[in-house]
């Protein structure tokens, strides 16, 4: 199983960006998939995280801005950025949890870097 990241960049203050996440392998099944930030000599934080049914969590300075979703028949998670601001500044990874037949995973993607500038 292998999780695919893509979609960071440069965006001005006030921009969007999508970032996608995609899980490669067969016979997998998800509990739930994630975004996680890590800014220069800050400790990783949860972003967005969607569960089975749908059910979201985010981070207190991502709400109403962020939107995150699931696309379950290609196991691929978007997280839709808006109203970015320069401490939005950060390396996101995309994190998966599931099963493969009976073998339980926690997986993260390699990092891509958002950068917002002022």
């Amino acid at each position: 199983v292998q999780l695919q990241a893509s979609g960071g960049g440069l965006v001005q203050v006030g921009g969007s960006l999508r970032l996608s996440c995609a899980v490669f392998g067969s016979e997998v099944r998800i509990n739930y998939m994630g975004w996680y930030r890590q800014a220069p000599e800050k400790q990783r934080e949860l972003v967005a995280r969607i569960g089975r049914g749908g059910i979201t969590t985010y981070v207190d300075s991502a709400k109403g801005r962020f939107t995150i979703s699931r696309d379950s028949a290609e196991d691929t998670v978007y997280l839709q950025m808006n109203s970015l601001k320069p401490e939005d500044t950060a390396v996101y990874y995309c994190n998966a949890d599931g099963r493969r037949f009976v073998a339980p995973f926690n997986l993260w993607g390699q990092g891509t870097l958002v950068t917002v500038s002022s």
